[in-house]
């Protein structure tokens, strides 16, 4: 989970790390654009002299960042000698334990790529089956939760609800994933998937409705939807009560389109009632979570806030307020129940946050408890060495002047409900468990309420599967594979 600020980004990841940037006054460097800088009233720092790309000069430049920017520099240690560390992330994460340790900023700051993060804020590309997983680490088994629409194990007849009984580079070398866990926990299945580049070939021993059978599919590039075309905008008939039910996967440049397109039924039909289901949803950028606000805001006045973004106090010039702003396709909420889940974060975290002022206890929270990610990333870009540093270096707020939500979104809202995470049926399937129980909840019926330290997800032990080594996507739209 990150929030990303960068002329129009908010990042968000799971492992959850997040991150969530984005907006037109946030300070970034470098990119090019909605996910860079160099636009806006953003600064833009002279890039370094000199083009050193030693390990030494990079863990300077990111330390000299950190000290300009975190959010915490109280926490920062006053002198500590990179040379104990042999990667750039390492020698951060040893910067920000501090904060970590405080739950502030859990893996949140980190290095990464300029040119894969813009690629993917672009299009969502990346090489993969295309397939979202899940561990159950109690009961050893790795569950296939979201199949995207254009890539290969969908083709190949993998969906939600599937289980992967077994991982091989070939049929012949298939080993159980449940001897996979004894032996190496899920490290060792996210290894056996092999590395996230086209023409990777393994072959899955699938479970689902239609038997066991072994199936050979081969990673390729493709673009992640992030509204499905199968399930991801729909109206739902609910004894007479129609209801929209969205499910977005990330915040990413090519939600906007299809945000706007879903948005647009939605008035076309009058809906006031609304199912908005981010229940794997690990952030994105900012500036798309900005537009679901205003896409649900048609009933608010031109002065009513939607979010605010504060840096520590010596960067304070930075700091913006976000007003919503009605669009084409905006409708008017009466009531919305959001599905989440803890790999549920940052920018979807914001935009449920943002909503809360104006809805109280008509926005309930179906599910499980959020990740919890207050904060969000700056880009700080080394161009010469194709370095983008994301630090914390701002928290969000929402009009009532609340953020804070650590430990999830939970502890903040009036209304909760718990409900599973039912894989056996498609999300947005008015039977399936957490979209029945936001139907009902917005009926008005009662239901147990979320607690904020264990959930229905956690005490099952179901996880997203995360690689050790985290890339863009892995951050954005956690558990793909």
């Amino acid at each position: 989970m990150v929030v990303l600020r960068s002329v129009t980004a908010l990042l968000v990841s799971v492992a959850l790390v997040g991150c969530s940037g984005g907006g037109g006054g946030a300070p970034t460097t470098g990119g090019t654009g909605s996910s860079g800088a160099g636009s806006g009233t953003g600064v833009t720092p002279t890039p370094p002299a000199t083009t050193d790309c030693s390990l030494r000069a990079r863990q300077t430049w990111a330390a000299q960042q950190l000290n300009e920017w975190y959010l915490f520099p109280e926490t920062l240690p006053s002198n500590l000698d990179p040379s104990a560390y042999n990667s750039v992330q390492a020698y951060l994460d040893a910067l920000t334990a501090t904060a970590r340790a405080q739950s502030r900023d859990r893996f949140f700051t980190f290095i990464t790529s300029i040119a894969e993060e813009d690629a993917f804020n672009r299009s969502g590309e990346t090489a993969a089956f295309g397939i979202r997983i899940q561990t159950d680490t109690a009961n050893r088994r790795v569950l296939v939760v979201d199949a995207y629409e254009g890539a290969p194990a969908l083709a190949a007849g993998i969906d939600r609800g599937a289980e992967i009984v077994g991982i091989g580079n070939t049929a012949a070398t298939v080993r159980p994933v449940s001897a996979i866990l004894d032996a190496e926990g899920a490290a060792g299945v996210s290894n056996a998937f092999g590395p996230s580049t086209a023409g990777t070939s393994r072959a899955l021993e699938i479970e689902d409705g239609n038997g066991r059978r072994t199936v050979t599919i081969v990673k390729a590039n493709f673009n992640i939807r992030p509204v499905s075309s199968r399930f991801g905008a729909r109206v739902l008939n609910d004894g007479g009560r129609r209801v929209g039910y969205l499910n977005l996967r990330t915040f990413i440049d090519t939600a906007d389109p299809q945000l706007r397109e879903a948005f647009a039924t939605f008035r076309a039909q009058g809906l006031t009632e609304f199912i908005i289901d981010f229940r794997y949803n690990g952030g994105g950028l900012v500036d798309i979570a900005d537009l679901m606000g205003d896409l649900l805001g048609d009933n608010r006045a031109a002065g009513d806030v939607f979010e605010t973004t504060e840096y520590r106090p010596s960067k304070a010039q930075f700091n913006e307020t976000r007003r919503f702003r009605r669009q084409p396709q905006s409708v008017s909420p009466v009531r919305i129940a959001f599905i989440t889940t803890s790999a549920s974060a940052s920018a979807s975290e914001l935009v449920i946050n943002g909503m809360q002022p104006w809805l109280r206890d008509q926005l309930i929270l179906v599910g499980s408890n959020t990740f919890g990610k207050p904060v969000g990333q700056i880009a700080r870009d080394r161009s010469a060495c194709d370095d983008r540093l994301r630090v914390v270096a701002f928290e969000t707020k929402n009009a009532d002047r609340q953020g804070g939500y650590y430990t999830g979104l939970a502890s903040t809202v009036q209304r909760s409900c718990a409900a599973q995470d039912q894989i056996t049926r498609p999300m947005g399937d008015p039977q399936e468990a957490s979209t029945r129980a936001a139907l009902d909840a917005l009926a008005g019926a009662s239901c147990p309420a979320i607690g904020t330290l264990s959930t229905p997800q956690s005490a099952g032990r179901r996880e997203l599967l995360l690689p050790g080594r985290l890339s863009v996507v892995d951050r954005e739209v956690p558990g793909t594979f």
